[in-house]
């Protein structure tokens, strides 16, 4: 597992952080926005933003004194290719487990 992908995790663990990137899914937004719509305080929500922006799912722009966020793809997709690489796998598995209930069920003398 790639440094990327235990970053990613590891910022999305604490359920705050999640709710932030589900919120950012919608677009981008101000650190105020952020806190209004999850009912935290600015600090809070400021230190969970900077969390998310060291494990590289957020970016950050400053306007004036305002500071946007929004989401980055690359850790999403990274972390969508190693869920996926989970997939290939049970899919194989699934696949021989077919092979071998049809084996057995040609020994067995059953049909479906």
């Amino acid at each position: 597992m790639s440094a990327n992908i235990i970053a990613t995790l590891s910022a999305l663990a604490e359920p705050k952080r999640l709710q932030i990137i589900e919120l950012l899914r919608e677009g981008p937004l101000t650190v105020g926005e952020v806190a209004e719509r999850l009912g935290l305080l600015q600090p809070q929500t400021s230190k969970h933003l900077r969390v998310l922006h060291k494990a590289g799912l957020v970016e950050v722009h400053a306007m004036a004194n305002r500071r946007i966020y929004k989401l980055c793809q690359l850790p999403f997709r990274e972390l969508d290719e190693w869920l996926g690489s989970f997939q290939q796998v049970w899919e194989e598995r699934f696949d021989r487990l077919d092979e071998f209930l049809l084996e057995m069920q040609g020994k067995d003398g059953y049909q479906t």
